[in-house]
């Protein structure tokens, strides 16, 4: 038995049975027999075991039960949290791009304001945002397509228009961002202005805001990259649609969109809209040197044309020395004379950008005459102006800082030159219509030369520019003889959807000049 009871002891504590159930084990196993304390041992042994076990068991299903229902609330959490964010992407991509968005007017353009204080900051900023933004398709555009009603179409030369509104020159000088303008709403957007060498323009600064008369004073001088460097941009662009559709990437495939092949306009590579490339001279070139002033018209025209719908010839610029109203045929013939030679088969037309402070009489005749005797297809009505207009409203008493700005040299643009630009549409409309003859170069009498008619002669297209904020001024100004109104300005202090919202106003001035055959005058 002695040795049995040992063993039975060197396992109790290999098993690690507590001391005093290890003694009651031993005190029995004296007194039955060894066969009954192992069966004994054994019993409590497994029980021991098996309630360990059990117990583990029922801890470990517990765990996984609760590890189960935590990862079934994380999966049901995560699926709302997604669906959320889904949702609110899907519809944040359609708000944000789209240019009806409020943010567009009353977030974007005074944050623009707020972080660049300096307006020429703010409007290559602005250029690069965008011209990101549409590399990724996330720019703003107009969803509204009000332009498919065919409500405000009218053909200018020779083209079927959507809409009469435009986009002026300034806005993207080096045709960096023509699509995405495009995609603002309007007909007609004008780039540059271009001259043939690239230069820097006046020191800066140079641009100044005036937010209480939502102006803008300007003495940029014609900061330009050069038309080689345009000219590749745009060349560029073109065969990138070409290539998109199906016509090639090279010289061919170009050569083709230019002929009309793809059925757009080559310019605005769009149905319905066209695309205007201003050009200008070189301020280093001479205003007395009219061969060289001539030389660099030409320049432009033979690098840009081909890529243009329309060739606007800047003779306006307050902040460079002007041409000469005695020389201005002879350039605008050179322009027109270079244009015909053009590689394509539609020509490009050709417009002049007029000044507003050139309004004598004596300066309105001299440009009609030299537009209809250089074959030139329209007028531009007009730029910025040297001059500072009444304040809006009337009476109101500018801020120390606003009022010093209005003594900055440069041109001024804003609200309150609208009805300058109305006046001088009208009398160029006038001018233009009623001058149907031209001086007879064979005539030997320069005091009194014999008049000749013109053949088939073609109504001049006018396209006017200045403090149009609204569609009522828009209709207002086609009325008065213009074809397009055109924006730049307002479209500053008012957003990407300015277009949207000026198409949609003129819709309804029409419709009421439709039921009452008037026009409210705005006060």
């Amino acid at each position: 038995m002695k040795p049995a009871i040992l063993f039975l002891r060197v396992s109790l504590q290999r098993y690690n049975v507590p001391a005093l159930q290890a003694s009651r084990i031993s005190t029995q196993c004296n007194l039955v027999s060894v066969r009954h304390c192992y069966r004994y041992w054994n019993h409590t042994r497994f029980a021991s075991t098996s309630q360990a076990v059990s117990n583990s068991q029922a801890a470990s299903t517990s765990q996984k039960v609760a590890a189960t229902a935590r990862r079934l609330v994380r999966r049901v959490k995560n699926i709302f949290v997604g669906t959320g964010i889904g949702v609110l992407l899907f519809f944040g991509y359609f708000y944000v791009t789209d240019t009806r968005a409020t943010a567009h007017q009353w977030l974007v353009p005074p944050a623009l304001r707020w972080i660049y204080t300096d307006a020429e900051e703010a409007h290559h900023a602005g250029t690069r945002f965008l011209k990101t933004l549409y590399g990724f398709g996330l720019h703003p555009r107009e969803r509204e397509n009000s332009d498919a009603l065919g409500d405000l179409e009218l053909e200018v030369f020779g083209h079927m228009l959507v809409n009469p509104v435009g986009i002026s020159a300034g806005l993207d000088k080096g045709a960096e961002i023509p699509d995405p303008l495009f995609s603002f709403g309007p007909a007609v957007v004008e780039v540059g202005g271009v001259t043939p060498l690239p230069q820097i323009g006046n020191p800066k600064p140079r641009v100044f805001r005036l937010p209480s008369q939502q102006a803008l004073i300007n003495r940029y001088g014609l900061n330009s990259d050069g038309a080689d460097a345009v000219a590749m941009r745009l060349r560029l662009r073109l065969r990138r649609y070409a290539y998109e559709n199906g016509f090639g990437i090279d010289e061919i495939g170009e050569q083709m969109v230019l002929d009309g092949g793809a059925g757009v306009p080559p310019g605005s590579l769009t149905k319905g809209k066209l695309l205007a490339v201003q050009i200008a001279k070189n301020s280093a070139t001479s205003d007395e040197d009219i061969k060289a002033v001539k030389a660099d018209y030409v320049y432009c025209v033979e690098a840009l044309a081909k890529y243009a719908d329309i060739l606007v010839v800047n003779i306006s610029c307050p902040n460079v020395s002007g041409q000469k109203l005695e020389s201005l045929r002879d350039i605008l013939t050179s322009v027109v004379d270079a244009t015909k030679k053009l590689n394509r088969r539609m020509k490009p037309a050709v417009m002049v950008k007029v000044s507003p402070d050139e309004d004598t009489d004596e300066h309105v005749t001299s440009i009609c005459e030299a537009v209809l005797e250089s074959g030139v297809d329209g007028v531009i009505v007009s730029n910025t102006t040297k001059r500072r207009p009444s304040l809006l409203p009337i009476g109101y008493g500018l801020s120390s800082n606003e009022a010093a700005l209005m003594e900055e040299q440069g041109g001024y643009s804003g609200p309150s030159l609208f009805e300058r630009t109305v006046a001088l549409v009208k009398r160029y409309r006038t001018r233009l219509d009623g001058l149907q003859a031209f001086p007879d170069p064979s005539s030997s009498d320069q005091e009194n030369p014999k008049l000749r008619q013109p053949e088939n002669p073609k109504r001049k297209v006018i396209f006017a520019s200045g403090g149009i904020t609204n569609g009522k001024q828009v209709l207002e100004v086609l009325d008065a003889g213009a074809g397009v109104a055109m924006l730049y300005t307002y479209l500053v202090y008012g957003g990407v959807g300015t277009i949207t919202n000026i198409k949609r106003e003129l819709t309804s001035e029409m419709r009421k000049v439709e039921e009452h055959g008037f026009v409210e005058k705005k006060e």
